[in-house]
């Protein structure tokens, strides 16, 4: 997946801002969608470098790409909602409020800044609402080239830029800005467009800058969950998959923040499962070596902060991401790449690589291995490369041990370990002829070979040929090379 799932804060409304992070990364999301309104990061309140400084270091610790939302509804204008508007008859607070909105995007490294155009006023011109949202704009684009952020203008129901097609108009006219780019909203697609939210994203392709993620029925502008509505979503993520869209693609929820928490796990889950029917329809089904699962993102996160949290998280790795091979056209028993639960096992081992002193590191890594089925030992067995080379070093006598059992797979895993001493290695290689393990699973064979590894498989092969018995492939081709 080449875009990064997020959860806008103002489906969170009731939540403090920092509260309302860490429940969308521990969910697994990568990115937020920031809408700056009174409770979240308030542009106009007191003391906004330190706090535009406290929220981009939470983002950085917590792992998450930001675009920054403008869409507040009661922060310019306490009695009228979204007031004012680039097309009202005074727009200045609006372009003040945007031109704050991209300082703080620049502060916190955001990818964009989303806008909108506006609900012109009873008797107001088409021409004149127009003219001034052109002004208006070219005024924040000013800001904008100033602290190099790109700006999203996000086609909204109802206002003067409804359309994709006016925004890409209105575009056009300012004379195709490289700063101006396309935030859409495909709920707002099913529910104005006269295309499907698909087309869409294919017409807009390069100028994206921003997604928003939400479910609509034809004709209605309200917000709903997936499912609900009439949004293809598996459809929807295969077209940004397919233009191969790099940006944010965050859940837009803003009614749902008196069950903020559920809501947002709930789409994570409906996500998940139409990112699966995508990967699955394009032939992709080793998706999970190049995919990171959310629910893995937010196992990494959370041993991250507390390496305790791994007796738990740890057994759980096959429920959560699948058991399949990860090359199962070529590894259908996945004794040389391993399986998916292999690869998130191996993965939450290198975080407590990165987060324990070496003796913890190796006592933990002993207790995974020790109290763990066969799955689980794997898990421990292709995490071990990716330890410090002295760790791997201790922990040589877990490979040593899965060596001396029937299931391939173990063993296979085991000889990806490349502490394991040179004579138990040898012996591990024919181990691997006997049963039938391809010797692509040993690390390092190439280099390892030596004359006495040589001379053992000449005697295996001796034997086999006096029992009239095949020689395994791989054997003849390790003498060949002898």
């Amino acid at each position: 997946m080449s875009f990064h799932l997020g959860y806008g804060t103002n489906g969170f409304s009731n939540h403090r801002l920092d509260d309302a992070l860490r429940v969308v990364a521990d969910l697994g999301y990568t990115a937020v969608a920031l809408t700056l309104d009174h409770a979240h990061l308030d542009p106009f309140g007191p003391g906004l470098r330190r706090r535009v400084d406290h929220v981009a270091a939470t983002l950085d610790a917590l792992g998450l790409r930001c675009v920054v939302e403008t869409g507040a509804r009661y922060l310019l204008d306490r009695d009228h909602k979204h007031h004012p508007t680039l097309v009202s008859d005074d727009p200045s607070r609006r372009i003040d409020f945007l031109g704050r909105a991209v300082r703080i995007a620049a502060d916190l490294n955001a990818d964009c800044v989303s806008f909108w155009s506006g609900v012109a006023a009873a008797g107001v011109a088409r021409d004149l609402a127009w003219s001034r949202l052109r002004a208006g704009v070219a005024e924040v684009l000013d800001v904008a080239s100033r602290h190099r952020v790109r700006l999203g203008l996000e086609p909204e129901p109802g206002m003067v830029v409804q359309h994709l097609a006016q925004a890409l108009a209105l575009r056009e006219e300012l004379g195709t800005p490289e700063l101006l780019g396309i935030t859409l909203d495909v709920g707002h697609c099913v529910a104005v467009e006269p295309d499907s939210a698909a087309v869409c994203l294919r017409t807009a392709a390069d100028l994206l800058v921003n997604v928003q993620l939400d479910d609509m029925v034809r004709g209605v502008h309200e917000h709903l969950e997936f499912g609900e509505g009439e949004l293809d979503l598996a459809g929807t993520l295969g077209a940004l998959t397919e233009i191969g869209y790099t940006g944010v693609a965050a859940v837009e929820l803003p009614r749902h923040s008196h069950a903020a928490p559920a809501a947002a796990r709930a789409a994570m889950t409906a996500l998940t499962g139409a990112m699966t029917d995508v990967w699955v329809a394009s032939g992709q089904t080793d998706f999970a070596a190049e995919v990171d699962h959310p629910w893995l993102v937010a196992a990494e996160r959370r041993v991250r902060r507390d390496p305790g949290a791994v007796t738990a998280l740890y057994p759980r790795a096959g429920r959560e991401v699948g058991r399949a091979p990860l090359r199962p056209e070529t590894d259908p028993l996945g004794l040389v790449h391993g399986t998916v639960d292999d690869l998130a096992r191996a993965r939450l081992v290198r975080v407590l690589g990165e987060t324990l002193p070496a003796a913890r590191l190796v006592a933990q890594v002993r207790e995974l291995y020790d109290h763990g089925d066969d799955a689980e030992r794997r898990g421990v067995l292709r995490g071990l490369p990716l330890l410090p080379e002295s760790v791997g070093e201790a922990c040589a006598g877990i490979a040593e041990d899965a060596l001396r059992t029937h299931d391939v797979r173990l063993v296979a895993a085991a000889m990806g370990v490349r502490a394991l001493d040179q004579q138990v290695w040898r012996h591990g290689v024919l181990k691997c002829l006997f049963t039938g393990v391809p010797l692509a699973a040993v690390a390092d064979l190439g280099e390892r070979a030596d004359a006495e590894l040589l001379r053992m498989v000449a005697d295996y092969a001796a034997e086999r040929r006096a029992a009239g018995r095949d020689l395994p492939a791989d054997a003849e081709r390790l003498l060949e090379k002898s």
